[in-house]
């Protein structure tokens, strides 16, 4: 299959180098001339993903009816709130042909229309498959081929198989799901408890904390991913309790080292005006609120997130959860 990677993040360009030496055809699209021209010249990604060389193999370009002619598969590596925008500048650029399948890598949902995003490549580029890749899978780690395992979702079972060898490695594991809605919803949730991780760590408070931060958050995921239909199992693999747990501890984090700044005393403005790379969890916060607030489903963590995002006081709003009245432990 042809591939064609749209977007030239971190994981993006971490996406595409491992098709690429997998021998699979990759185009790796990037919006900016200049920088598809740096990328292409020194062979390496220095602002997203420095000292990871890209093979020799790898296609990029600014050009985005040369990046998108003759793909099978169309790698959709853009923040979410770029994803309709960029699906819409693809559907005008592809001249009458039609790829076998589109697949997002974006963990967010869509403010406006609290859409995922297969959801959303679905309304733009109807009657093509669509899939979601997800779980724990930092692109400094992917791109330097540490062991990694993730989930792919999508509807169509012998598509998704195509796609999923074609993924595989001894080192980047892919795991077949058909459960998409679970996918997708747990992932854009575990950004939001990330960003209170973080909170957490800002204000110094320990490992206790922070273990309970992730617990709790996991039961809003659940309780949420329920009423909107997810398994209870995919909330509870790797694209759901694996990426919660990566998300909320780890160093290459963007969304913990946001809430980190937040518990800190900083202001989300300021944070994001110095942010080269995004931080899905602050937009994904008032979505994951609404839907919750529309489905009658209690989030105290996304509450309190929100609020904090809104200029509330972080410990305030943490001291308030620890305040809550008590209750017996459920989902």
């Amino acid at each position: 299959m042809r591939w064609t990677v749209l977007g030239g993040g971190g994981w993006g360009t971490a996406i595409a180098r491992l098709l690429a030496r997998r021998g699979e055809p990759t185009t790796l699209w990037v919006r900016s001339p200049e920088r598809a021209a740096e990328l292409a010249r020194d062979r390496e990604n220095r602002r997203y993903l420095p000292g990871v060389e890209l093979p020799a193999s790898l296609h990029i370009t600014a050009e985005l009816a040369t990046a998108v002619k003759g793909a099978d598969v169309l790698v959709f590596a853009v923040p979410s709130f770029a994803m309709r925008a960029t699906a819409r500048r693809v559907r005008d650029s592809l001249g009458g042909h039609v790829p076998k399948a589109v697949l997002s890598l974006a963990k967010g949902l869509e403010r406006d229309t609290l859409c995922t995003m297969t959801e959303v490549l679905a309304e733009e580029l109807p009657g093509v498959p669509a899939f979601a890749l997800s779980g724990p899978s930092h692109a400094e780690e992917v791109g330097r081929d540490e062991p990694t395992a993730v989930v792919l979702a999508g509807r169509d079972r012998a598509l998704g198989a195509e796609v999923q060898r074609a993924l595989m490695t001894d080192r980047f594991r892919v795991y077949l799901s058909t459960d998409v809605r679970g996918v997708e919803y747990g992932a854009a949730v575990k950004n939001v408890v990330a960003l209170a991780a973080g909170i957490s760590d800002g204000l110094g408070y320990g490992d206790n904390a922070k273990a309970a931060l992730i617990a709790r958050g996991l039961a809003e995921m659940v309780r949420l991913g329920g009423r909107l239909g997810c398994r209870a199992e995919t909330l509870y693999g790797l694209s759901g309790l694996g990426d919660l747990v990566a998300t909320c501890t780890s160093r290459h984090s963007r969304n913990r080292a946001v809430g980190e700044r937040l518990g800190r005393g900083e202001r989300i403005e300021g944070i994001l005006a110095g942010m080269a790379m995004v931080a899905e969890g602050v937009f994904a916060a008032p979505v994951v609120r609404a839907l919750a607030r529309a489905h009658g489903v209690e989030m105290p963590i996304t509450e309190a997130v929100c609020s904090i995002l809104a200029g509330a006081s972080p410990r305030e709003k943490l001291d308030e959860l620890m305040s809550r009245p008590p209750r017996e432990e459920r989902g």
